[in-house]
């Protein structure tokens, strides 16, 4: 796990290392290690290295291989690199380094194109060819590691986070409208390639993109799982597809300890973080550290779930610890959260994960995470109702948009509104072949999208701030091709998630089972008060927020006047969702237009 930058040039210009240096310093977090800075003509490639494979200098980046005549800065981990190695070795390819980093240099030459889809992990990486000038870029299947873009007069740069390329200097700061609207209405997801920066986009996952030395660019997707059932699978019933789940689940939670470090777990002790825990110990882990979090109590609303996070820690005996956050520490924290976000992000349980992460990397650089399971096997509320539809398009707007477009018309500013870009973007993905059911039509949105641009980005962005590397086990694409064509009513069973927790019945107790649904529940961000409430208050009022002229201020007014009251129908706090737009644009010094 590492940051990763560069600087192309296309018309002959060489690349000028001060701008590198500025975009790798952003990074350092992410990779405190090592660094690495390598200019080659028109290319200018740089590294921050979190050491979590092959500890040598050998694995250092930006890694050069002479022989072969290509160059890569690599952001992530390829668990089956081994498996990998040995193909290539068969091939005659000789290795210099025990790293994953050179598996896809020398696996890049061999295979070309279709590299991505023999490598199992989450990548983003950028490889560059000395003879041809042609650059490769390519992220995972599932869009966990990230990669941000922005083109300059006769180049393109490329960052693992947007404040990197800002950090560069020279980049179009306007407000992207399309974006903006997905942000008020789509929960604040703004699908790629577009961020709410005009000059910044986001390369798609599942996506490789080769740029020519002119500067010509071709994108090619590399994965679409498909959300049918296959015609010999139709047979099957729940038992055959909760083993095969299970089978695979054990093989992914197995991949994801490949490490010449310890590996921990982020445990929650919600259903999903405390099925890892267990697959774990049922592969023979031993001495497992664990990590729990928890807040104080806000009116009913309970701050933690350390009562079931115990229970798991026990049952497994793990190297348990908790970290209990008192209102007033988790306020000082909320600046730094929001400028470690590579985009605004509303949910509450970012200044968890970045508390959490900043305890957690005193004890080990890599964590297994829970995140995807809701979204591969139907666990939300919404879910249910899909099923069902008659119009699968009009109930999911209505569960999981945070704002109908009447609604929008009193937030944005009039210059602002333009068309309904949020919904007309999941009319148009519902429209897509390969989802017949309307469930399966929101999961693989759900999966797709959603995941991509909120849990996972969160969690990225959040333990990357500490030099933290998150694995997602229920995130194996073969896990995921797997829940895509089983059957919805196998999910729906037990009001969701019913094939997880079928497996969870045979190794874990029954009381993290059989209780309502939890959250990483941060509520003084949701019931907003006190210092909380003036903190967003000042943010919003502001006049710097005022200029852009983004929000109708009656509206804001309107927030402020009931701020615990306006929850939209995922449970998130619209004032907090304006503040944090406001708080982030702040910091990144967004202009209006």
């Amino acid at each position: 796990m590492c940051g990763i930058a560069g600087d192309l040039s296309f018309n002959g210009n060489r690349v000028d290392p001060e701008v590198l240096s500025r975009m790798a310093q952003r990074l350092a977090p992410r990779g405190p290690d090592g660094d690495g800075l390598i200019i080659t003509g028109r290319h200018g490639l740089a590294h921050r290295r979190l050491k979590i494979i092959d500890l040598s200098e050998a694995g250092r980046q930006p890694m050069v291989d002479s022989e072969l005549g290509l160059t890569l800065v690599f952001n992530g981990c390829i668990y089956n690199h081994r498996e990998l190695r040995k193909a290539l070795e068969g091939k005659g390819y000789r290795f210099f380094s025990d790293s994953d980093s050179e598996v896809i240099l020398k696996g890049f030459h061999a295979w070309g194109r279709d590299l991505p889809r023999r490598m199992n992990g989450m990548f983003a990486a950028v490889i560059t060819e000395r003879d041809s000038g042609r650059v490769t870029m390519m992220r995972d299947r599932l869009g966990i590691k990230p990669l941000y873009l922005a083109e300059r007069p006769g180049g393109l740069r490329f960052a693992s986070t947007l404040p990197a390329l800002l950090a560069a200097g020279d980049i179009d700061r306007s407000i992207d409208p399309v974006a903006l609207n997905h942000y008020f209405s789509f929960h604040a997801v703004v699908p790629p390639p577009r961020t709410l920066f005009s000059g910044i986009r986001k390369l798609p996952p599942a996506t490789i993109l080769e740029i020519e030395p002119d500067g010509r660019q071709k994108q090619h997707r590399f994965w679409t799982p498909d959300y049918t059932t296959a015609e010999d699978e139709r047979g099957l019933g729940f038992e055959d597809w909760k083993a095969r789940i299970a089978e695979a689940l054990r093989l992914s939670v197995k991949r994801r300890l490949v490490a010449d470090v310890p590996v921990g777990v982020l445990l929650s002790g919600g259903l999903d973080s405390s099925m890892i825990v267990a697959l774990l110990a049922e592969a023979g882990a031993r001495d497992l550290k664990t990590f729990s979090i928890g807040f104080e109590t806000v009116g009913t609303e309970k701050g933690d779930e350390f009562e079931y996070s115990d229970i798991v820690a026990k049952r497994f005996a793990t190297d348990h610890r908790k970290l209990e956050v008192a209102t007033e520490r988790a306020l000082p924290a909320l600046p730094r959260v929001i400028d470690a976000m590579a985009e605004p992000m509303t949910s509450h349980d970012c200044v968890g994960f970045y508390l959490l992460s900043e305890e957690v990397s005193k004890h080990v650089k890599v964590v297994q995470s829970g995140q995807g399971a809701d979204e591969a096997f139907a666990g939300y509320h919404w879910y249910p109702p899909m099923d069902a539809a008659n119009d699968p398009y009009a109930t999911y707007r209505e569960n999981f948009f945070d704002r109908d477009h009447e609604e929008m018309a009193d937030v944005l500013a009039p210059q602002w509104m333009g068309g309904d870009h949020a919904g007309d973007y999941v009319r148009e993905h519902f429209l897509q072949a390969g989802a017949d059911r309307p469930l399966s039509k929101a999961l693989r949105i759900d999966t797709n999208v959603m995941l991509v641009d909120d849990p996972v980005k969160r969690v990225d962005n959040m333990t990357m701030a500490w030099g933290l590397e998150a694995r997602v086990p229920f995130l194996d694409h073969e896990v995921i091709e797997l829940a895509a064509r089983c059957p919805p009513e196998h999910h729906l069973r037990e009001n969701g998630k019913g094939i997880l927790k079928s497996i969870a019945r045979d190794i874990l107790p029954h009381e993290v089972i059989d209780r309502p649904k939890g959250y990483f529940p941060v509520p003084a961000l949701k019931y907003l008060r006190g210092p909380y409430l003036d903190m967003v208050r000042d943010a919003v009022t502001s006049e710097a927020f005022r200029q852009r002229e983004l929000v109708q201020p009656a509206y804001v007014d309107t927030l402020l006047a009931d701020p615990e009251g306006q929850i939209t129908p995922l449970r998130g706090s619209k004032l907090w969702q304006v503040g944090v737009l406001a708080l982030w644009l702040d910091a990144h010094d967004a202009v209006a237009a």
